[in-house]
């Protein structure tokens, strides 16, 4: 875990509005979907028994582990469990090290996954205490439910999150579009009653021979 010095003035305002975009149910339906796809014991099987707190939502995804055993299951084989990432380091300090390399292979991968960069977020928004953004994790996670849903293979719950949208893409002939170019929209304004009929300003002019 790692800590940052205390902010103060205006960058402590904006780090209350960013903890304030929070949503302890949008945590709570969150954890309870990374336990439906992840077999595990820190998640509690029923959703009304999770506690997404902002504490408790920081402690359960922080370390990383969770975070890459879901892409895991959504996104196999691109994660190397033997590698020294998820190895217990015999120094303490590697330990905040491996923590957040795991956090990057998450946001890494559901972007290889499909996810838009713009929903990932950056690694000391789950790790850094004083710099959290916990509604961009949130965020994040929704992402990548909402992009799993449309996968082959998917084994969560369905309509879980909203459905992704679809393109809709449009042919028209070129007969169509020649005959759109013949009308003129109204964003060019218009020419009708344009005439000066009853329109006076100021005294009329007079000339005098």
């Amino acid at each position: 875990m790692s800590y940052r010095a205390g902010k103060s003035g205006l960058a402590a305002d904006i780090q209350r509005k960013v903890d304030a975009n929070y949503s302890t149910d949008e945590g709570v339906k969150c954890l309870n979907w990374i336990r439906s796809i992840v077999d595990c014991e820190e998640i509690p099987g029923r959703s009304e028994e999770i506690d997404a707190s902002p504490n408790n939502f920081y402690e359960t995804l922080r370390n990383g582990i969770l975070l890459c055993k879901l892409i895991d299951r959504l996104f196999p084989g691109r994660i190397n469990w033997s590698d020294k990432t998820f190895q217990t380091p015999k120094i303490e300090a590697m330990r905040s090290m491996r923590e957040r390399e795991r956090i990057a292979m998450f946001t890494t991968l559901v972007q290889e996954f499909g996810v838009q960069e713009t929903f990932t977020f950056p690694t000391e928004s789950l790790h850094e205490k004083g710099v959290l953004n916990l509604a961009q994790v949130c965020a994040c996670i929704r992402a990548l439910g909402i992009e799993a849903q449309g996968k082959s293979g998917y084994s969560g719950p369905e309509n879980y999150w909203p459905r992704k949208s679809e393109r809709n893409v449009r042919k028209f002939s070129e007969e169509q579009l020649r005959a759109s170019q013949a009308i003129i929209s109204l964003q060019y304004g218009t020419n009708v009653g344009a005439n000066q009929a009853g329109m006076s300003f100021g005294k009329t002019r007079k000339i005098i021979d």
